[in-house]
């Protein structure tokens, strides 16, 4: 199946609507019954202004924060049409990919392989 890659980057020091925004694209994500979506943290970066955003052992307020979607273009039109009736900026990037499973049923219905030693 077509679909795209939506990765979203923000810092954790941003809220929206009472949450870290990352927290809010993840429930806004579910809210519309996306396949899926994962928040993950990083390092250190830095954004088109150059300034560098890191997590330092005592303030990880301005830790990079990246959330990541593979979702199908129908659904890829209704997060972004929902999005833009937002007051918020994020800068993304959509990447066309495609979609599927590889193997027989659901991972967590095989049982775990014996191994040999």
């Amino acid at each position: 199946m077509k679909g795209f890659l939506v990765v979203f980057f923000t810092q954790q020091n941003r809220r929206y609507q009472g949450k870290m925004l990352g927290d809010w694209v993840i429930d806004l994500a579910k809210d519309l019954g996306l396949r899926g979506a994962t928040l993950s943290t990083g390092i250190e970066g830095f954004g088109h202004t150059g300034k560098l955003h890191s997590a330092h052992f005592f303030e990880m307020a301005d830790e990079p924060v990246e959330i990541q979607l593979a979702i199908t273009e129908e659904e890829s039109d209704r997060l972004f049409q929902r999005l833009e009736q937002e007051p918020i900026s994020l800068f993304y990037i959509k990447t066309p990919i495609e979609i599927g499973f590889v193997g027989r049923g659901d991972a967590s219905d095989q049982p775990t392989p014996a191994v040999d030693v």
